[in-house]
């Protein structure tokens, strides 16, 4: 029996881009001839039975807004054997055949046991701000997030220079430096500590020091929340060097906002490829680009955290510091 009607939900943390992939996912399965529902809050609204009907209507106006109308949720619950079956019974009470699911690795590991373990078909859309999904080179809300914090970092560096001032920027990254090395590169920062790569605070509060000395007076510093606290690195060095070390800490303004062209046109084909891959019946799928083509893996396989290449880069910046 082929695919008559198929869920969509969010899970796990938000990211630009998100809605433009529900709106294609429903619009293609519109067009397909496929019933739609969203399931609110993600793997909870699965739990709590929060289903909700989706029409071509029911996602105008939302391709340019952040965030997503299906809103989103962390679900511990869901980890439990207990949460899985009741979320298996909502998608059998509504007659659902398939799931489009966007999130990030957790999400894909929920998805992958929905598929393994209980038989639904599923297929992933890479939703997360970090970019450390396996198998595709961007993931949605990934480059909204860069140049949202890119942009915070502009306005920082007036300041920085025109105060003669050491800024200390924590941008998020807990597990993954992605957004960090991106925006230390495209901002010319003059150091970037990642969680990926160890650091030396001494060495690094020598080179002020020593810059000072040549005339340099205005440095920035950025920092993934998951290799220090950007207080913790500003105290330090402010002791080590004596100069004035001011702190900036970016948090949840980079998950949100107007997503960018990129991220909009990456939603609205990545939504499109998995309900082509549900027609297909080609499911415990995760979908993703590769050298801007649509590149389709195992969920097993795509929520292995991608490798994040930092050498080259981080030698690159302190090159041109």
């Amino acid at each position: 029996m082929g695919i008559k009607k198929i869920g969509v939900l969010t899970s796990g943390g938000d990211g630009s881009g998100m809605n433009a992939a529900i709106r294609s996912v429903v619009r293609y399965a519109t067009h397909q001839k496929l019933g739609v529902v969203g399931i609110m809050r993600g793997y909870q609204g699965l739990i709590d039975d929060e289903v909700i009907e989706l029409t071509h209507r029911s996602v105008s106006g939302i391709i340019s807004k952040g965030g997503t109308i299906l809103k989103t949720a962390r679900c511990p619950e869901f980890l439990k054997d207990e949460g899985k079956e009741r979320a298996v019974k909502t998608i059998k009470k509504h007659n659902i055949d398939a799931l489009v699911i966007i999130g990030g690795n957790g999400s894909y590991q929920g998805a992958h046991a929905l598929f393994t373990k209980h038989g639904v078909a599923c297929v992933c859309l890479p939703g997360t701000i970090d970019n450390d999904i396996g198998a595709t080179d961007a993931t949605i809300g990934s480059d909204t997030a860069v140049n949202t914090a890119l942009e915070a970092i502009d306005k920082i560096r007036d300041t920085c220079t025109s105060m003669e001032r050491i800024f200390v920027v924590e941008v998020m990254g807990r597990d993954c430096g992605f957004i960090a090395i991106q925006v230390a590169i495209g901002g010319g920062a003059e150091n970037v500590l990642i969680p990926e790569k160890k650091f030396d605070i001494k060495e690094i509060a020598e080179n002020i020091t020593e810059g000072n000395i040549r005339g340099k007076i205005s440095w920035i510093i950025i920092v993934a929340e998951g290799a220090a606290r950007a207080d913790d690195i500003a105290n330090k060095i402010t002791e080590l060097t004596n100069l004035e070390t001011r702190v900036a800490v970016l948090g949840h303004v980079q998950r949100g906002g107007i997503p960018t062209a990129k991220d909009r046109i990456l939603a609205t084909r990545l939504g499109a490829a998995a309900v082509d891959l549900l027609l297909k019946g080609q499911f415990g799928k995760a979908v993703g680009v590769l050298n801007d083509e649509i590149n389709a893996v195992s969920l097993d396989v795509a929520f292995k955290k991608k490798e994040l290449k930092v050498d080259n880069l981080c030698q690159l910046i302190k090159i041109l510091t």
